[in-house]
């Protein structure tokens, strides 16, 4: 494990052939995810987030919502409850909002809770983790294009220097927003992180017997370690034809409402022994779940990609249709004038 963890970032694609196990949903589930979406982008993306080396930055920044994890208490409570959503089976959180009709922010969304009795650290917010992320891509990508024009047109040479230096720290802040964002999309294809049943059916009627064991880390451990490599992940994304349409928010509710749906269909298939050690159900399920994962990721990058180029960037604000077209001075909006 040590030297695969020693590999060359532009080589890291190969060491998951080369290497065997790594560790699980929490490292190498999450880093297949966002390698295989990051290679996966189109060609109409900047070259930055879809090169073999963006592509492994991008499945190493997806771990770091886990890596943080113990960084002190303050930071603790701030964001693990971001890593999951806890939806009974009438469909509702906690039987607060419904997930096709969640609030437009989380202020919103604790309201609401509370109205049910309940609040955003016990129900999760996995939802607004994704939106966030998705919304600061979207920013990320916005300063690239103007960035990316500044730094080839710009005629004055210190301001030209500039304008290339936070073009390239614009690109590494892209990637970190991207990982993170695969981390949470990725949290949302594990059916165990939409449910209040995450670690074994242990609240509420159970009339189809499931088992009430702590089945959570086995599943996304262990199994995803033993069973599936990054290759079964391409070819599950490649599989599924999942494209996600309509707005963003319709977009993320529709995406986790999948991993939801497959709650039952995940302790049915430990129930008649898919889960354990040598059956090849467990795998080909892992897979399934990691690749639908990816091509998630994959189309909320497309959309950060493409309504980038209305958005607004910099202080004072500007379109990037007018700092692309002349219309604005960048370098005020960018650099500031204080």
């Amino acid at each position: 494990m040590t030297s695969c963890l020693r590999v060359l970032p532009v080589v890291l694609a190969v060491t998951f052939a080369a290497c065997g196990p790594v560790l699980a949903w929490g490292s190498s589930g999450h880093r297949m995810v966002g390698v295989v979406a990051a290679e996966a982008l189109p060609a109409t993306l900047p070259a930055f987030l879809r090169s073999q080396e963006g592509a492994a930055d991008v499945g190493e920044f997806s771990r770091e919502p886990d890596r943080i994890k113990g960084s002190g208490r303050a930071l603790g409570v701030a964001l693990d409850s971001g890593h999951f959503l806890d939806v009974l089976e009438d469909g509702t959180v906690l039987g607060g909002p419904r997930l096709e009709a969640m609030p437009t922010d989380r202020e919103a969304f604790e309201t609401a809770l509370r109205s049910a009795g309940t609040n955003t650290s016990k129900a999760g917010w996995l939802y607004y983790s994704i939106l966030e992320n998705q919304q600061q891509l979207t920013r990320d990508l916005a300063m690239w294009r103007v960035l990316s024009h500044a730094a080839s047109t710009e005629k004055n040479p210190g301001r030209r220097a500039w304008f290339r230096a936070d073009l390239k720290r614009r690109e590494a802040a892209a990637i970190q927003t991207l990982g993170r964002l695969s981390h949470y999309v990725a949290d949302g294809s594990q059916p165990l992180h939409m449910t209040i049943h995450y670690n074994g059916w242990a609240e509420g009627p159970n009339p189809e017997g499931f088992t009430t064991a702590r089945i959570h880390g086995p599943f996304e451990g262990d199994l995803v370690a033993r069973a599936v490599r990054i290759e079964d992940v391409r070819r599950a994304m490649s599989s599924s034809g999942q494209v996600l349409e309509g707005p963003l928010e319709t977009r993320i509710s529709a995406y986790l409402k999948t991993g939801w749906e497959e709650v039952p269909n995940l302790y049915r298939l430990e129930k008649s022994g898919g889960l354990a050690p040598g059956d090849p159900r467990g795998g080909a399920y892992a897979a399934g779940r990691l690749g639908a994962g990816a091509a998630a990721l994959r189309d909320f990058t497309v959309l950060a990609w493409q309504t980038s180029e209305s958005a607004r960037v910099g202080w004072p604000e500007v379109s990037v249709a007018d700092a692309l077209a002349g219309r604005a001075d960048i370098w005020t909006s960018l650099y500031g004038k204080d």
